[in-house]
């Protein structure tokens, strides 16, 4: 194997010896908040035509632990690495910042994938949406994982202990999740909320993945696809600039 096909398998394996932590507690977690909210919402919302609240919620929380875990798998391994000082035998290496990325940023896609189809696999006893375009599925799945991947690397790059890790995700990706539409449509919201869900990428990657399913979403499918790929676009450079200087690894 190359150099990035062996950190991409070392990274991969990382998460999967304990996949009963990374992978399987995730899936439990989500099926958790499908049996919760589904009970008590089914009969009181309804978001689209012929579309039950169950079935409206599957779709979210399968994006939301998708982004959720892949951000996690990249972010702390690198944090991890730095703190446990390991990181100095990857340093040694004559691996170019791109073979960090791809390998970094590709298990986060995995893991991310993993426990998304984990999460549908295991809701899909309590709910069955269609499959109207499972294109647009598959690419804001992975367009997803690869952006939250990305951004885990600029998490772990910029962190210098787990509370910092810890307050990145606490403050930042978690709000960014759960305010993005997972649980309800933006449209029952008021005007004001409306325009500030707008401001959130983590929306356009959540509502373009529940279009796949029902063909309906708040924003058109192409507007979300071309504000992620921006977001992914970005994320990726700074992260890509960062490795490429050695910010905070090298010095």
């Amino acid at each position: 194997m190359s150099g990035w096909q062996t950190l991409f398998y070392k990274e991969v394996l990382r998460f999967w010896k304990v996949a009963f932590q990374t992978v399987a507690a995730p899936i439990v977690t989500a099926l958790l908040y499908l049996m919760i909210f589904g009970h008590v919402l089914e009969d009181r919302v309804q978001v689209y035509d012929s579309v039950n609240y169950t079935a409206f919620l599957l779709p979210g929380l399968v994006m939301m632990s998708v982004l959720q875990n892949a951000f996690a798998n990249s972010s702390s391994s690198l944090i991890q690495s730095k703190i446990m000082g390991n990181i100095v035998f990857l340093l040694l290496t004559p691996l170019s910042h791109r073979a960090w990325f791809v390998a970094y940023v590709g298990s986060s896609i995995v893991r991310g994938l993993v426990v998304g189809a984990g999460v549908m696999a295991v809701a899909w006893w309590f709910a069955k949406p269609s499959l109207v375009a499972p294109l647009w599925i598959l690419v804001f799945a992975f367009m997803g994982a690869a952006l939250l991947g990305a951004l885990g690397l600029i998490a772990g790059l910029w962190a210098e202990k787990f509370d910092q890790m810890a307050a990145f995700q606490n403050f930042l990706i978690m709000p960014m999740t759960f305010l993005s539409g997972v649980f309800y449509s933006i449209h029952s919201l008021p005007a004001f909320w409306q325009q500030v869900s707008h401001l959130n990428p983590f929306f356009y990657m959540i509502d373009g993945f529940r279009y796949g399913f029902f063909g309906q979403s708040d924003v058109s499918p192409w507007v979300s696809l071309g504000l992620v790929g921006a977001a992914l676009a970005v994320v990726s450079a700074i992260a890509l600039h960062l490795l490429k200087i050695g910010y905070k690894i090298r010095h």
